[in-house]
């Protein structure tokens, strides 16, 4: 299958995916890379790998539906058949989102629909977690619909609060545990879902 990957910053779990799809534990190419951050590391990452990249974002199309149609093209000429959200900080426009309907899924880092929804990302997720005093937090992959962090589950994963975890300890377990079922998730699509 033909994936693009999304994202704004580091470009982890794209690293993940890189690396899955070279040791074919992934039936996959990554035939592009978009990022709406002109310095995120995700481009330097698809560059080192020989991976198209573009950088899509309000600089380079101020109105959202050039912005989305610019984006859709980028799919379409790439014969894109799965989107996968990785860490990407905007939403998608109705173009994109209609076209790759059931075909688009994000990660999460938290059991939603628990601390989902605008501004819950990254650190601001764990923090909320350990000031609810939940004993348990996790990962998410979902497939996307317009609103932030909607959409049917396709998969969970838990991971446990220790007592004396920091924002950042915590964050450090849910990413390797995000990646993990990002990972696993992207094996079974093949067999369970033909795009179309």
């Amino acid at each position: 299958m033909r994936i693009a990957i999304f994202a704004s910053h580091g470009g982890s779990l794209l690293q993940a995916i890189i690396d899955a799809c070279a040791v074919e534990s992934i039936s996959a190419e990554i035939a592009l890379v978009v990022s709406n951050n002109s310095k995120s590391k995700t481009l330097q990452r698809a560059a080192e790998n020989n991976i198209p990249a573009v950088h899509l974002s309000a600089s380079t199309h101020p109105k959202d539906a050039a912005l989305d149609g610019a984006i859709l093209e980028q799919l379409v000429d790439a014969n894109v058949e799965w989107v996968i959200l990785a860490g990407y900080m905007r939403k998608l426009g109705p173009l994109t989102l209609s076209k790759y309907r059931n075909h688009i899924i994000n990660t999460h880092p938290a059991l939603l629909p628990r601390y989902g929804g605008e501004g819950f990302y990254g650190s601001k997720v764990h923090a909320a977690v350990l000031e609810a005093g939940d004993k348990e937090t996790g990962a998410t992959v979902h497939l996307v619909e317009a609103e932030y962090d909607s959409g049917p589950i396709l998969s969970q994963v838990r991971v446990p609060v220790r007592p004396n975890d920091t924002v950042e300890s915590l964050e450090n377990r849910v990413k390797n545990a995000e990646r993990n079922l990002l990972i696993a998730t992207l094996m079974e699509l093949p067999h369970q879902r033909k795009a179309g």
